[in-house]
């Protein structure tokens, strides 16, 4: 089974080829943040460091995405609305509703969480647990109406 990172320079390669430029540089601002952690952490990335790092990049672009469009400045927006469609793939698949529920019940059963002053105890866990599958926002949100309700 070939890991992300070896799936994203394998994507790498094939869009210089293709002479897909917009493609290509987004593929090296990823390897780029790859390898930044790669040095700054002395460690090879597994498949989890680097959806936390796509996670984190296509959450940029959207706040960018926002603040351009708020600015008048749509050229921009498209572009960083580029940069989301190409990074996208490479995230595993996003849960629905029903298995995020499942699985924040299951995190809050764990941790014992029952009111919503447990919300720290609940999201600690289920962020490393939900990695690149869920929007936090999302999760967290469902969180506190789950607590809400109970």
């Amino acid at each position: 089974m070939m890991n992300l990172k070896s799936r994203i320079q394998d994507d790498m390669k094939a869009a210089m080829r293709a002479k897909e430029t917009d493609r290509l540089g987004t593929i090296r601002m990823l390897l780029a943040a790859i390898k930044q952690k790669e040095v700054d952490e002395r460690v090879e990335p597994d498949d989890a460091a680097v959806v936390a790092i796509l996670d984190k990049m296509i959450k940029q672009r959207r706040d960018s995405i926002s603040q351009f469009e708020a600015g008048g400045r749509e050229d921009l927006a498209a572009k960083e609305r580029l940069e989301i469609t190409v990074l996208q793939p490479y995230l595993p698949a996003r849960l629905s509703g029903d298995a995020l529920d499942q699985e924040i019940h299951t995190v809050m059963s764990e941790v014992g969480a029952r009111t919503l002053q447990d919300l720290g105890k609940v999201m600690g866990p289920l962020k490393t647990r939900l990695a690149g599958r869920a929007d936090m926002a999302v999760a967290s949100a469902r969180v506190k109406a789950l607590l809400n309700s109970a």
